[in-house]
């Protein structure tokens, strides 16, 4: 009995790492940061992987339980992937839970904001959410947000028509920002 138990969660391991390596994939997508206007930043890139992971998320949100819970695991693996990131960076171990809890509380900002537009269907107020989270200086001249925007609409609807079995499998993938 325990072994089964044991060799689900290495099944889990196993498509929870392919789902997530196919998000940071897409999240690392040139074209967003040479014409979609994200500067190719540590928050740049920050921004563009929450962006991916929500869309993620707010299609595994309807799915059957199995789903939820690699969506939880996937959930932690990014939350583990940003803490190793800050320590690369040179944070020391102190500093660490505190901008954790920091990033945290801006990614599920995000979520809020993203969602209230996509499930509006307002692009207007997706592309002014980005712009305000991609660019916070204040009076900075931002660029459009437009095209990330249309792309995030697009994946959501997108997303929204895969198969249960894309997510269970951990076969759920966008389309490049290019083609969409």
């Amino acid at each position: 009995m325990i072994f089964g138990f044991l060799r689900q969660k290495k099944n889990n391991r196993i498509i929870v790492d392919r789902q997530y390596s196919a998000l940071t994939s897409m999240a690392r997508d040139p074209f967003f940061y040479t014409d979609l206007n994200v500067p190719d930043t540590v928050m740049g890139r920050f921004e563009m992987l929450s962006a991916v992971m929500i869309l993620f998320f707010r299609r595994t949100r309807s799915s059957e339980r199995s789903g939820q819970e690699l969506a939880q695991e996937i959930v932690d693996a990014f939350f583990q992937d940003v803490d190793h990131s800050i320590r690369e960076l040179g944070v020391g171990d102190q500093g660490v839970p505190k901008r954790m809890k920091k990033l945290a509380g801006m990614f599920y900002g995000r979520l809020e904001a993203y969602a209230a537009a996509l499930d509006t269907g307002d692009r207007p107020m997706l592309a002014e959410a980005l712009r305000r989270n991609i660019y916070p200086e204040p009076g900075a001249q931002a660029p459009d947000m437009n095209g990330l925007a249309d792309w995030m609409m697009k994946m959501d609807g997108y997303l929204a028509s895969r198969p249960e079995d894309d997510v269970t499998a951990g076969k759920l993938s966008l389309l490049p920002p290019r083609s969409a």
